[in-house]
This record gives structure tokens, sequence and C-alpha cells, in this order.
């Protein structure tokens, strides 16, 4: 049995994309954000929770539509 490859690359940014796609009476609209999160040049990896960071950016771009979603239903409805 072959030794798995283990990855030697070091994570220096984050980037997420969030998109939803809703109909709202009788038009489709397609909702969508994208963040980026850098980590700064000089750190220790141990200091940073990789697992966290993409769950804190997730959370915030998938927030980021949600809002666009409500946003753009009052627009059109004038309800939210």
């Amino acid at each position: 049995m072959l030794d798995e490859y283990v990855s030697k690359a070091e994570i220096h940014r984050i980037v997420a994309t969030s998109r939803a796609s809703v109909k709202i009476k009788d038009s489709y609209y397609t909702l969508e954000y994208q963040e980026e999160r850098i980590f700064p040049d000089r750190f220790d990896n141990d200091d940073i929770d990789i697992d966290k960071e993409r769950q804190i950016l997730w959370d915030e771009v998938n927030n980021q539509v949600d809002q666009q979603i409500s946003d753009t239903v009052y627009a059109v409805t004038g309800k939210r």
C-alpha cells in the first residue's frame, strides 16, 4: 500500500462565494456575495484554526446573500 500524500501547502487566504436564486412574483433573481480573507504575513499556523475561520467566513457570505434576498423581496413586494 502506498503512503498517502500529505499536502505541504500553507493557507494564506480563504475565499467563499454564496449564491441563491429566488422567484418573486413572475421574475427570478440571482443574488451573490463573495468575500476574501487574507491572513497576516506573520502568523504561526498554530494560532489560527482554519476550520473555524472557514465556518465564520461561510456564515458571513451566507448571511449577506440572505440579506440581499430580504432586501430584494421588500423592493419588489413591499413586504419583508
